[in-house]
């Protein structure tokens, strides 16, 4: 069953099931042993997140019992998982798929990230200097200087898309930036630079050069959180 959920940051110490701490794989593993449902490794999440950080849409395959098949519809899932999540945590959408779907097999990502929300966020953004510095990051790069290395995964990425997120008004409240995947802290540490920018403390040619030469590390630091949204995720069919 392909699921797709979204939950609030706020009370879980990150997607990924870990011990003695609170996650959102381990809510949906409590769920499905109430139902009756569980087996070992049956839940492949799609994007993992860091303690904090929202989503709006990620998506995970359940491999479920083969007798649900015929009696057990998507919608009827939704509603019997719902009855057993908590009130910060909801499934929205669930359908059969075959077997063997890998739930990691995106097509792209998208995330937002609420610039105003962070301290000392500038109330009046220069909106040309922000579009600028989202621009900056577009492309394939090495983003050595604006992740946390995480093993063997390649620090090479590419952005599809980066641009400023604005209200009704036109103000600009964010960013949002679209890719295949992601690394660790990636996002957040995108947030941290382009504030820097608007503060006038790096230039737009200093991110530039930090992506160009990763082997001069360099450290922009590390937005909130709490201001991240993983917004939506396409799926390789």
């Amino acid at each position: 069953m392909m699921v797709a959920f979204g939950y609030h940051g706020a009370g879980f110490h990150g997607s990924q099931i870990q011990p003695d701490v609170r996650t959102v794989q381990g809510e949906f593993v409590k769920a499905l042993r109430r139902l009756g449902w569980w087996s070992e490794g049956c839940i492949d999440l799609s994007s993992r997140t860091d303690a904090g950080v929202s989503v709006r849409m990620n998506l995970a395959v359940i491999t479920l019992p083969n007798s649900l098949r015929t009696s057990l519809t998507g919608k009827g899932f939704v509603s019997a998982i719902n009855d057993h999540l908590p009130t910060d945590l909801v499934a929205w959408r669930a359908q059969w798929v075959p077997e063997g779907t890998r739930s990691r097999s995106g097509a792209s990502r998208t995330y937002v990230y609420r610039c105003e929300m962070v301290p000392n966020w500038p109330q009046q953004a220069d909106s040309a200097l922000f579009a600028e510095a989202c621009s900056a990051f577009v492309g394939e790069h090495d983003f050595t200087n604006f992740c946390r290395l995480d093993g063997e995964r390649s620090p090479v990425r590419t952005i599809d898309s980066c641009q400023p997120w604005t209200d009704a008004s036109g103000r600009v409240v964010g960013f949002s930036v679209s890719g295949q995947a992601f690394l660790w802290n990636q996002v957040r540490r995108l947030a941290s630079a382009i504030q820097l920018v608007l503060e006038g403390e790096i230039s737009v040619d200093d991110i530039r050069s930090a992506l160009d030469n990763p082997q001069a590390r360099i450290d922009y630091g590390r937005a909130p959180a709490e201001c991240l949204i993983l917004w939506g995720l396409n799926h390789i069919a």
